[in-house]
C-alpha cells in the first residue's frame, strides 16, 4: 500500500519524514489541511513499532486536528509530528533542536505544541530554533502547557452527557477513567472534587497509585478498566481504545474522554449507538488544548498577551457545539460522531472554496 492509498490519508496537503543523522532524530510531520489557517497539532514521542504504524498515528492524528480545530471555530488547520523513539530513553536537548529546524524549515505551516512523551521543557529546545512552538512560557503571550485546558473541556463534557443519558450531576455518577497522564490525572482530579466516585488505571502503576492517593479512587490494571461497573467511561489514553473486542466488555452509557482517535473504526461508533451508548466524539469534546493553543497564536501573531476570557469563551462554545451534535444525531437518528465528521468537513470546504 502506498502512502496514497491509505486510509488515513484523506487528502493530506503534505507529509514530511525528517532524519537528523547527528541527533538520531526521526519524526514524521504530517500537514492535513491548512485550508482555515497554519495546522497546528502537539508533537507525540512513542517506541512505534514500524515506521508504517508511525506513518498512520501521524496521519490520523494531524486528520484528527483538522477536524478539531474545524468544530471548534478556530482559524487553524490541522497537522501533528511523531517522533520514533523511547520517550524514556531517547530524549536530547539535540534531538528536540533538530526537530525544531525542521519546523522552521516548513515556514509556519506548522505550529507544534506538546504530546504523549513529550513535555513543554523538551519543546523549550525546538524553541531556540524556530518561533513557531506554542504551549511554553515566558513571553506575554504564552498559555503554559494545555493539557489543563483540555481536562476541563473533558469534565464539562462528561458533566453536560450524565444530565442528558443518565439524569444525574456529577456527584450521583461512576466513572471509569482510563489512563491518568497529563489530560486524565487532570480529569480525576475535577471529578473527584466534584463528588463523582471513580477508578482508574495507566500503564504506569505508580502515577496509577499517585493518582489514586490524592483523588479517593479505585485502582485497576490497565487491561482491566474495561470491566468496571462504571457508568461514564472516559479514555484518556492512547487511540483505538474503542475496538470490537473492548466495546462488548463496558457497562458505560457515556463514553467522554480526553484520548484522541478513540474509535478504532468508524463501524465501532455506530455500533455504540446502535447500543444506546452515547459517544461524546472525541476531537470535539477535547479540544481545550488547541484552543489555548490557538490563544497563544493569536498573541504571538498580534504582539498582545494570552487572553483566557477568549479561551473561556471558546470552552463554553465547545460544550454549546456538543449539545448541538447530540441534538442533530439524536433528530437524525445518526451516530454523533457521523454528525460531527460532517460539520468539520463542511467547514474546512467552505474554506477551502473560499466561503
Amino acid at each position: 500500500m502506498t502512502l496514497f492509498d491509505s486510509a488515513a490519508f484523506e487528502g493530506h496537503e503534505a507529509v514530511h519524514s525528517i532524519y537528523d543523522e547527528a541527533s538520531g532524530l526521526k519524526a514524521i510531520i504530517a500537514v492535513h489541511s491548512t485550508a482555515r489557517g497554519p495546522s497546528a497539532g502537539g508533537c507525540r514521542m512513542w517506541n512505534y513499532g514500524t515506521s508504517e504504524a508511525a506513518l498512520d498515528d501521524a496521519l490520523r492524528l494531524s486528520r484528527a486536528m483538522s477536524y478539531k480545530s474545524a468544530v471548534a471555530d478556530l482559524e487553524l488547520g490541522g497537522g501533528k509530528a511523531v517522533i520514533i523513539g523511547d520517550a524514556r530513553r531517547d530524549k536530547t536537548p539535540e534531538l528536540f533542536a533538530a526537530l525544531g529546524r525542521a519546523i522552521q524549515g516548513l515556514g509556519g505551516r506548522y505550529w507544534a505544541a506538546e504530546d504523549v512523551g513529550v513535555t513543554p521543557e523538551d519543546l523549550e529546545h525546538a524553541r531556540r530554533e524556530t518561533p513557531y512552538v506554542a504551549g511554553l512560557v515566558g513571553h506575554p503571550g504564552a498559555s503554559g502547557d494545555p493539557s489543563p485546558v483540555t481536562a476541563e473541556g473533558v469534565f464539562r463534557a462528561i458533566q453536560l452527557t450524565a444530565r442528558r443519558v443518565l439524569g444525574k450531576e456529577l456527584d450521583q455518577i461512576s466513572v471509569a477513567v482510563q489512563g491518568v497522564g497529563s489530560v486524565g490525572g487532570g480529569l480525576a482530579d475535577k471529578l473527584a472534587a466534584a463528588g463523582a466516585k471513580l477508578t482508574i488505571c495507566d500503564i504506569n502503576t505508580g502515577l496509577a497509585d499517585a493518582v489514586g492517593r490524592r483523588t479517593g479512587a479505585h485502582v485497576v490494571k490497565a487491561e482491566a478498566i474495561f470491566d468496571v461497573d462504571a457508568e461514564v467511561f472516559a479514555p484518556c489514553a492512547l487511540g483505538g481504545a474503542l475496538n470490537e473486542e473492548t466495546v462488548p466488555r463496558l457497562h458505560a452509557k457515556v463514553i467522554a474522554g480526553g484520548a484522541n482517535n478513540q474509535l478504532a473504526y468508524p463501524e465501532v461508533g455506530e455500533y455504540l449507538f446502535s447500543k444506546g451508548v452515547l459517544y461524546a466524539p472525541d476531537y470535539v469534546i477535547n479540544s481545550g488544548g488547541i484552543i489555548n493553543v490557538a490563544a497563544e497564536i493569536r498573541a504571538i501573531g498580534s504582539g498582545g498577551a494570552y487572553d483566557p476570557l477568549w479561551v473561556e469563551h471558546k470552552l463554553g462554545r465547545m460544550v454549546e457545539t456538543l449539545a448541538e451534535v447530540l441534538d442533530r444525531s439524536q433528530a437524525d437518528r445518526r451516530p454523533p460522531h457521523q454528525v460531527a465528521d460532517e460539520v468539520a468537513r463542511g467547514r474546512i470546504a467552505a474554506a477551502r472554496s473560499g466561503h
